[in-house]
């Protein structure tokens, strides 16, 4: 299953280098209007016309089987089992202090021993 989900995202990531790259080499609308007019040369490899419908077809072709791909990846990680859940799923253990104790306040520290007799022993030097 793991190796079906690698090559499905690997024709993924082709199919999609594939599709910038044909885009890019594609000529926009108004290319067709600057090389009627003399400025550009109309000609090419596939000839006038040719170019733009082999281009076409092809990058539909790339965005069909993106689009495919895209849905088999989508599947497979819906239906792949989780073993261990998700760290958002599992609840910690709330531990709630006695009311009457110094360590429910948060940031409290519990008081030091004070001596019998009331006074606070200063330490002799």
């Amino acid at each position: 299953m793991n190796l079906l989900v690698n090559v499905i995202l690997a024709a993924q990531i082709l199919t999609a280098l594939g599709m910038i790259g044909l885009i890019l080499i594609q000529h926009g609308k108004g290319a067709d209007m600057g090389a009627a007019f003399g400025s550009g040369s109309s000609g090419s490899l596939f000839g006038a016309s040719g170019s733009a419908n082999f281009l076409s077809r092809t990058t539909a072709v790339l965005a069909a089987v993106f689009f495919v791909c895209t849905l088999a990846l989508a599947y497979f990680g819906s239906t792949r089992p989780q073993s261990t859940g998700s760290v958002l799923e599992t609840v910690a253990p709330v531990v709630v202090p006695d009311a009457g104790s110094a360590a429910a306040i948060p940031g409290n520290v519990a008081p030091a021993a004070v001596p019998a007799s009331g006074a606070a022993e200063i330490p002799a030097k």
